[in-house]
């Protein structure tokens, strides 16, 4: 499962933001997480209820938001949001696509008490 490695990771970059900013705690932390990132969002909740035990962050709520496939058609010119996992147009069908969302995995915010 490598959300546990994710959130490791996401738990470096808080600590870090805690000693530049001198917070005595994170009260959230935000998160966009793409639906082609590889991650689920539901483990991503477990393994940062299992990390933030005995951090700054231990009393830190976690969001994800999820962002959408976005994919773009260059016959018809337009970009589409999309529920399906594919890159077809929803327009006209056609495969001359270009994925432009849906892949990433960001920390968007933390809220800080200092």
């Amino acid at each position: 499962m490598h959300e546990f490695s994710i959130v490791q990771s996401l738990f470096e970059l808080i600590e870090e933001q805690v000693a530049l900013h001198g917070a005595k705690r994170v009260l959230k932390v935000e998160l966009l997480v793409g639906v082609l990132s590889g991650v689920e969002p539901h483990l991503l909740q477990l393994a940062f209820e299992t990390f933030k035990e005995g951090t700054h962050a231990r009393d830190a709520e976690l969001h994800i938001q999820i962002e959408k496939l976005k994919v773009f058609c260059f016959d018809c010119m337009e970009e589409f949001e999309k529920e399906e996992l594919n890159a077809l147009c929803p327009k006209c069908g056609g495969l001359n696509t270009e994925i432009r969302g849906g892949r990433d995995l960001l920390l968007k915010s933390l809220e800080l008490e200092t």
